[in-house]
């Protein structure tokens, strides 16, 4: 049986589209559950900023890999591959059809292959970097970044608190910061299942307007509420790298719309450079129609390599 792996740029309806999907193939007889496989979903109590499938949604779908992470834990894509690939090989055992739902590339990546991973840092390498960053802010160490590995730096947005940390922990470590996951090496390990990548694509105008419209409804959903309670309880470097979380503190909707849109971007270009996949405009179709493309191709897909084409 062939996992179904979902992949798109964030408020292009992944989620609307996996369970469109999960309702054909219950049609045909299959049992399937969603596998989430996004790096912030997994945060408790972050769930309307992350844009987390809610309780209805999850009711005619039900989804692992969401919310079981305390947001002052630290959590990593290391962390996260045993989890997915344990949820994975459950779900096959029990003859059941797994939808990887992901938004964040190197957790795709990492719930669908054996990733190599860069070690972790020594605790004392970590709570320096911590406290560096907690005293001066992202920015500053993105400056100490980009004088130390300009090349790596400009591949990292300066408020990009994670990847600016995690560069310089590995340049402290004598590692060779240069993204070694998502960016780099895409998919140049094999799939520890036959699996049928599938891209969820929108025209750039469109999808920026479900953004900025996604952003003023999570707002009017508490989103703000959110960020505040999880600053109060200590959130994590990883936790506060959501979408908007800093924003919304500073209290610059705007500014959360505009970071949005430019990681939405960079999403549209990793996934179009991602071989083996099968890309899907859904800019003017509806979930039920994404849904009936991909049942046909998995439908169509042989046992053996994968193929890559554009519906």
């Amino acid at each position: 049986m062939h996992v179904i792996a979902l992949f798109g740029p964030t408020g292009v309806g992944k989620t609307a589209v996996a369970i469109a999907l999960a309702e054909r193939l219950r049609g045909r007889g299959e049992n399937p559950l969603a596998v989430s496989a996004d790096a912030l979903q997994v945060y408790r109590g972050l769930e309307t900023i992350t844009g987390a499938a809610t309780a209805a949604e999850q009711e005619r779908l039900e989804h692992r890999l969401l919310s079981f992470v305390d947001p002052a834990a630290t959590f990593s894509a290391g962390d996260f591959a045993a989890r997915a690939h344990a949820e994975i090989d459950r779900a096959l055992a029990a003859g059941r059809r797994p939808i990887v739902v992901g938004g964040t590339g190197l957790y795709l990546q990492a719930a669908l292959t054996d990733l190599e991973l860069r070690p972790p840092p020594d605790p004392a390498i970590r709570e320096r970097v911590e406290a560096q960053l907690a005293a001066h802010g992202p920015e500053a160490l993105h400056a100490e970044l980009a004088r130390r590995a300009p090349a790596v730096a400009e591949g990292i947005e300066p408020r990009d608190r994670t990847r600016v940390a995690r560069a310089l922990e590995l340049l402290e470590m004598e590692e060779d910061p240069a993204p070694a996951g998502a960016d780099s090496r895409l998919w140049t390990a094999r799939p520890r299942h036959p699996t049928l990548l599938c891209g969820l694509t929108m025209k750039r105008e469109a999808l920026y307007e479900r953004i900025d419209a996604r952003v003023d409804a999570m707002v009017a959903a508490g989103a703000l509420e959110e960020v505040r309670a999880a600053d109060a309880a200590g959130a994590s470097r990883t936790a506060r790298a959501a979408l908007g979380f800093e924003e919304l503190l500073r209290g610059d909707v705007d500014a959360m719309k505009r970071r949005t849109r430019n990681y939405a971007k960079r999403q549209l270009t990793w996934l179009r450079r991602l071989p083996n996949t099968h890309l899907i405009d859904v800019t003017t179709g509806s979930p039920a129609l994404a849904s009936e493309r991909i049942a046909h191709i998995l439908a169509a897909r042989p046992v053996g390599g994968p193929s890559s084409r554009r519906e």
